[in-house]
């Protein structure tokens, strides 16, 4: 019996463990083949991690990013962070139901995510940020009893949150930065959610006000709700949130003044509160809070002083308040107690006084000012400084990385203890009132990569030794001041150099011939100076320059041929100088050139010539070449190849510019000279007045329909005014005085809604002037010199040909016919008798009617044809 028992039991055991092998086996094939269709769902695996790995020759849980539990061997963490992979998330997912963290960030996945993730139930983290994910955030979220953290940031999710989200009390963390978010926070938002440690929403379009109830996250450490639509006043409820150390509100709508409730923030380490509509003054309690690094308020209204209180702060690393409405001195003892502070911006306020002498002891100190990179460069240029110089003391900040003084009233010569700052990478002082010379030591500092004086009056020359150490130099500003002398052939040596500006100086000799090796340079400026001899023929293979302006000097010789070299080359100006030659017909291969200024020059020879190439100049906005000896007809095909002037779209963006830096381009516009800064993509102008052209003015011109400036004045040309001109609809000036022209003003110009200068005087035009439209604004200037001319606004008037007269040039006097009254027929009867008399009339009638009738058909039918005015003077 007792055998009979022990062999149930046996077989009872063997039975059950196989059905738990069964079972075990077939969760396990179900993880596998969820993985599986996984994989199958990519439609690009370009690392191959998944391709290479996931195959069922090797057990699922040695899977790159798989990881298993070790009681029952089921895949409990999914991680394929970072691999590149393209698809959508496949439903099947959500049948790895022991999945405790689900990793897919960083890739390129689209569509939704599933419903059938909701099955998930012991997910505790879900990070799916930095993907391509769209549609809603799935309210079954606040399903998942154990989900403590939610990744979503950097996808294209869009509507509101869920407010189930709210409701879970397990959740730690929620990132939901940079989506297409909106709608308003929940009031209940931390209700239940006891749990909740850092919220970032950061860069959505949420709306509203912070709901009230935020004090009720009793544990948040990190929120951060800026770049958003959020408006009202800042809630005194986050006073309450004792163990918060990062406050992020910054570009919101928010208004009032900061709560004083914060001073409770006893764990606060940043505040960024900057890009709002904040007022007040700056709470001095700051100055108490004992965990406080960091301070943003850039970009509000607030008023008043800094309190001395915030530089009492050891804590205090980085404080931005540019661009406020502050005012006041700074305390002299600035630096007395701020040990760790190492970037300090107080830009475009009221400041006054002059700059504390201690500020050395900022031994530590990176970044005083503005320069470009928070933490790096930094600065106090906006200061309104009363008077007093850069004091000598800088120079004994030997951390400082940025130093920026622009923009103030400082005066006096620069230290040249400012040389001992041997780790500087930006040194900017431009828009001062700066004087004596450069200091030869600021041309030392090898780490150097950014040197701005410019707008000073500062004199002497440049050193010999410009270019020998500063190895790293990307950008030189002197331009706007007094220099003098020549341009140090050292400076060449600076091979990392991207801009060169030094115009509107008196230097004087020639350039470098060796500026060519400068393969870096892109942005060369060198106008209204003293240069001469000819441009450097040396820019060779590999050249970058986009713009080149070297105008108002006294450059002759001929334009260097190597630049065809320079294919990124956008802006050419030359205009004022003494150059010699015919048309550059080489720059034709240039077809990135947007600006070519030729004005002023000894440019002769015509601009006709078999091109080889059909993309003439397609990217040309600005094409000035006035005041020159140029001959021949007008250029037919440049006219027909100028895209850029054709059908330009008018919604431009700041992106749509010509870049000149702080450079311009002199134009003659409307009959005045004007520096144009930056270049709109519609701004388009074609100048070739004071040359010798002769002939029509060609159809093709009527094609650039998106031109605003044409001047073809002082030249020879003939022919009428082409009526197709009146298809350049955004025409804003135009100017054809002193030339030849002859006919009628086209009625077609009427068209021209937006032109706002015309000249046409001192050619042979005859008619009416038109009247409609535009043409009604303009003086007798815009027409004298046309004796054939008359109308509005000119004194003389014109007549048309009517009734039945008969223009005296052809014989015909018909004033007789209609002078003959009939009892003068009659009277020259009288002596022969009254019947005879009557005869007599009758018949001298007759024919003069008959004679007049004809007369008078071939008179009208001959103004019909040739539509004559008759001018009386």
């Amino acid at each position: 019996m007792e055998i009979i028992f022990s062999i149930s039991s046996l077989t009872l055991t063997l039975l059950l463990l196989k059905i738990v092998s069964s079972a075990t086996l077939s969760n396990f094939t179900t993880d596998q083949n969820a993985l599986l269709a996984f994989k199958t769902s990519l439609t690009s695996d370009p690392l191959s991690p998944l391709t290479k790995n996931w195959s069922t020759n090797t057990p699922t849980c040695s899977w790159v990013g798989v990881s298993c539990g070790f009681k029952h061997r089921r895949v409990t963490a999914l991680n394929v962070s970072g691999y590149q992979l393209v698809g959508n998330i496949p439903p099947h997912l959500g049948n790895l139901t022991f999945l405790r963290s689900l990793d897919i960030s960083s890739n390129n996945f689209t569509g939704v995510i599933p419903s059938e993730l909701f099955k998930l139930r012991r997910l505790e983290e879900m990070n799916m940020g930095f993907n391509n994910l769209t549609g809603e955030i799935p309210p079954w979220f606040g399903g998942l009893p154990q989900l403590q953290y939610i990744y979503l940031s950097n996808n294209s999710f869009s509507g509101s949150i869920p407010n189930a989200l709210f409701n879970m009390s397990s959740l730690m963390e929620i990132d939901m930065r940079d989506n297409r978010l909106s709608g308003t926070l929940s009031d209940d938002i931390c209700s239940n959610t006891p749990n909740l440690r850092n919220m970032y929403l950061t860069g959505n379009q949420f709306s509203g006000e912070i709901p009230a109830n935020i004090y009720m996250c009793r544990g948040m450490e990190d929120l951060r709700l800026g770049g958003n639509l959020f408006n009202g006043s800042i809630p005194s409820e986050i006073g309450s949130l004792s163990m918060l150390s990062h406050l992020s509100l910054f570009s919101n709508h928010f208004t009032g003044v900061i709560p004083s409730e914060l001073f409770k923030l006893r764990r606060l380490e940043e505040m960024n509160m900057e890009f709002n509509n904040l007022t007040g003054e700056i709470p001095p309690w700051f100055g108490g809070v004992p965990q406080l690094q960091y301070i943003y308020l850039r970009n509000n209204s607030f008023s008043g002083s800094v309190p001395s209180a915030l530089f009492n702060m050891s804590s205090l690393i980085e404080i931005d308040m540019r661009y406020n409405r502050l005012s006041g001195t700074l305390s002299d003892d600035i630096c007395s107690i701020t040990p760790n502070l190492r970037n300090m911006f107080f830009t475009g306020n009221q400041f006054s006084g002059e700059i504390p002498a201690n500020i050395y002891k900022y031994n530590f100190l990176v970044g005083v000012g503005e320069g470009g990179v928070v933490g790096v460069w930094g600065g106090v240029n906006g200061w309104v400084v009363e008077s007093g110089t850069i004091p000598k003391e800088f120079g004994n900040l030997t951390s400082l990385r940025g130093l920026d003084f622009s923009s103030n009233f400082l005066s006096g010569e620069l230290p040249e203890e400012l040389g001992n700052l041997g780790n500087l990478e930006s040194f900017v002082g431009a828009y001062n009132i700066l004087t004596g010379s450069i200091p030869s030591s600021i041309f030392n500092i090898s780490t150097l990569l950014r040197l701005g004086l410019q707008q000073n009056q500062l004199s002497g020359t440049l050193p010999s030794i410009t270019g020998l150490s500063l190895y790293s130099l990307q950008e030189l500003y002197l331009h706007y001041n007094r220099l003098t002398g020549q341009i140090p052939t050292s400076i060449t040596n600076i091979s990392q150099l991207t801009i060169l500006e030094l115009n509107r100086n008196s230097l004087t000799g020639e350039i470098p011939g060796s500026i060519g090796d400068c393969l870096l340079l892109e942005f060369l400026s060198l106008s209204n100076n003293k240069f001469g001899g000819s441009i450097p023929d040396t820019f060779g293979t590999g050249c970058s320059l986009k713009s080149i302006n070297l105008r108002v000097n006294q450059f002759g010789g001929m334009l260097p041929r190597s630049l065809a070299n320079c294919g990124n080359l956008e802006v050419l100006d030359v205009q004022n100088n003494k150059i010699q030659e015919k048309f550059p017909l080489w720059m034709e291969t240039l077809l990135e050139l947007q600006v070519l200024v030729l004005r002023s020059n000894r440019f002769n020879g015509t601009l006709l010539h078999p091109s080889k190439t059909n993309a003439l100049f397609p990217k040309l906005q600005v094409f000035d070449i006035g005041n020159n000896s140029f001959t021949g007809t007008l250029p037919d095909t440049y006219f027909k190849s100028f895209r850029a002037m054709i059908n330009v779209k008018e919604n431009i963006t700041d992106n749509d510019r010509v870049k000149l830096y702080s450079d311009s381009v002199e134009l003659v516009i409307k009959g005045s000279k004007l520096e144009v800064v930056r270049i709109l993509k519609t701004f388009t102008t074609i100048d070739m007045s004071r040359n010798n052209f002769y002939g029509d003015i060609p159809e093709s011109m009527g094609k650039l329909n998106s031109l605003r400036y044409l001047n073809l004045s002082h030249n020879d040309l003939t022919g009428h005014i082409p009526s197709c001109i009146g298809n350049m609809v955004t025409l804003e000036s135009l100017d054809l005085s002193s030339n030849q022209l002859d006919g009628d003003i086209p009625t077609q110009l009427t068209s021209l809604t937006f032109l706002a200068k015309l000249n046409l005087s001192m050619n042979n035009l005859v008619g009416q002037i038109p009247q409609s439209n535009q043409f009604s604004t303009f003086e007798n200037d815009s027409y004298v010199g046309n004796q054939g001319l008359c109308g509005v606004p000119l004194t003389r008037k014109c007549e048309e040909d009517s009734g039945l007269e008969i223009s005296p040039e052809e014989g015909y006097d018909s004033d007789f016919v209609d002078r003959l009254t009939c009892w003068q027929v009659v009277a020259m009867g009288y002596g022969c008798g009254c019947v005879i008399g009557v005869s007599i009339g009758y018949i001298v009638l007759e024919l003069s009617f008959g004679v007049a009738y004809k007369i008078k058909r071939r008179s009208r039918g001959n103004k019909v044809r040739r539509r004559r005015t008759r001018v009386h003077k």
